[in-house]
């Protein structure tokens, strides 16, 4: 997969083709040039996929009702939020 494809494929998409690698690997019945082809291909997948959801954690942002109206607080994992 081209670096202009990987840009154009949506996380859905990539997350179906990483699921048929996988199976394919597990699988087992793919000869080992093949494998690490697919393998390497995952694996770029995969960073491709935790890229985009880098992107859209920073984009996230959470409205908290104040005295004051509405405010905006970056959004926060719930594994890293502090019961604020």
């Amino acid at each position: 997969m081209s670096k202009e494809a990987q840009q154009e494929v949506s996380f859905e998409e990539a997350m179906e083709r990483l699921e048929v690698i996988v199976s394919q690997l597990e699988n087992g019945d793919v000869p080992l040039e093949q494998a690490i082809d697919l393998f390497q291909e995952g694996m770029k997948i995969s960073q491709l996929c935790g890229a985009k959801l880098e992107q859209v954690e920073k984009k996230i942002e959470v409205l908290i009702e104040s005295e004051g109206g509405l405010i905006k607080k970056t959004f926060a994992p719930a594994n890293e939020d502090k019961g604020e």
